[in-house]
């Protein structure tokens, strides 16, 4: 079973409707308790670095996903997921993330005729082999909405760059973390597809084989 982690921040049926799309168990969890039941986690998330980092930790999550990954075991973030892997958020002053990946995340800079947040479809460029990337075409289009990008101080963590008037980090790959910028959830086949490789990093069977 997958468990979808429930800090309070964002929408989670989403996530759990695409895995059983591919007809993988996954469950919400308010409990770090019920992670013993999992063979991998998701770590989703909308809304302020300050508060969900808060969240992880009042809930007691940020030790359990410590833990997690330090026994190697599958984690893909998402959104909110990713950044807050990181130190520290233009977003949040003062407000210290997991700290699992050096680095910061900023606020996409004003451009013209660039809106804020970045909102919809553009393209990923993959700048390491990864096994949650088969199947899935290097430049293909997956769904954004946010503010803000992490930017790592080690590159070799980049599994993937988009540009948004900036060139940002979309994707990291940090020991068994697999985390994304944009949503799978709402990236139709391709999104489809990397849920359903990330699954398998869990041993669990995939019978969503339609968006190969």
């Amino acid at each position: 079973m997958i468990g979808i982690i429930d800090y309070g921040m964002g929408n989670l049926g989403s996530v759990r409707n695409a895995c059983r799309f591919l007809g993988i168990p996954a469950e919400i969890l308010a409990s770090p308790a019920r992670a013993r039941d999992c063979r991998a986690l998701i770590l989703p998330g909308v809304g302020a670095f300050g508060d969900g980092i808060a969240h992880l930790r009042e809930r007691g999550w940020a030790g359990t996903l410590e833990a997690w990954v330090a026994d190697g075991r599958p984690l893909l973030g998402i959104c909110l997921g990713l950044q807050l892997l990181f130190e520290e958020s233009e977003e949040s002053p003062g407000a210290r993330g997991l700290g699992w990946i050096q680095g910061r995340v900023r606020r996409f800079p004003a451009a013209p005729g660039l809106k804020v947040p970045h909102m919809g479809w553009n393209r990923v460029h993959q700048t390491r082999p990864d096994p949650v990337w088969e199947g899935a075409p290097d430049g293909s289009h997956f769904y954004f909405v946010h503010s803000y990008f992490a930017e790592p101080a080690d590159p070799s963590v980049v599994a993937g760059r988009t540009n948004y008037g900036v060139e940002f980090c979309s994707v990291v790959r940090w020991r068994s973390v697999f985390a994304v910028q944009f949503h799978p959830e709402k990236s139709q086949r391709v999104g489809l597809r990397l849920l359903g490789n990330f699954a398998r990093q869990g041993g669990m069977a995939v019978e969503g084989e339609a968006v190969q």
